[in-house]
């Protein structure tokens, strides 16, 4: 083989190396940026914000409701705080949360327990499920509340006792978790 073809062989075979982007599976979940792109609350910053960043935007109660993000305090773990969506309502002292970067680095969990552990039954403290110990974790964590993704400040009392979505909304929801889950489905826990 000559030169010539020698190097446009390398060449073709590090041009396809360009074209090969990095694996769904590399990508690094951050907590917020997975609560937003399935909640579709809009909220930037650390986590630890979230919850006086919704103040005038967003209405906050302290009633889990599907699609609403739990709005977890900094504390000595957590120095950032935590947020994650609501994915169910088991019963009123148990949700199930989707969320990320959690139970490992990174990574989106589907589905986990969290329980409400607080003695006025007011969702100010939990325990959630735990990957490495395949249980609820032994920690429990300050909750701020949640924040649901229904906006209209009309009616702050109503809104805060049932954070109801629109139909459009809870569409957009859908199709947001949808198009998450689905790349990280792809990743390796």
């Amino acid at each position: 083989m000559n030169f010539r073809a020698l190097a446009a062989r390398f060449a073709l075979v590090f041009s396809c190396g360009l074209m090969v982007t990095a694996p769904a599976s590399a990508h690094f979940w951050q907590c917020v940026t997975f609560a937003r792109s399935v909640s579709g609350i809009d909220l930037h910053g650390n986590a630890n914000t979230w919850w006086s960043k919704a103040a005038g935007h967003y209405q906050r109660g302290h009633t889990p409701k599907v699609g609403a993000v739990m709005s977890f305090e900094a504390s000595g773990r957590m120095r950032m705080g935590h947020v994650a969506m609501v994915s169910q309502v088991v019963n009123d002292r148990e949700v199930l949360l989707t969320h990320a970067n959690w139970s490992r680095p990174g990574a989106v969990e589907r589905n986990v327990r969290a329980v409400d552990v607080s003695p006025n039954n007011d969702w100010s403290q939990v325990k959630v499920w735990y990957a490495p110990t395949g249980d609820l974790g032994t920690t429990v964590y300050p909750v701020n509340g949640f924040i649901y993704a229904d906006n209209d400040s009309s009616d702050a009392t109503a809104a805060t006792a049932s954070a109801v979505l629109t139909a459009d909304q809870k569409a957009n929801q859908k199709t947001n978790l949808a198009n998450v889950i689905a790349l990280a489905a792809i990743q390796k826990f």
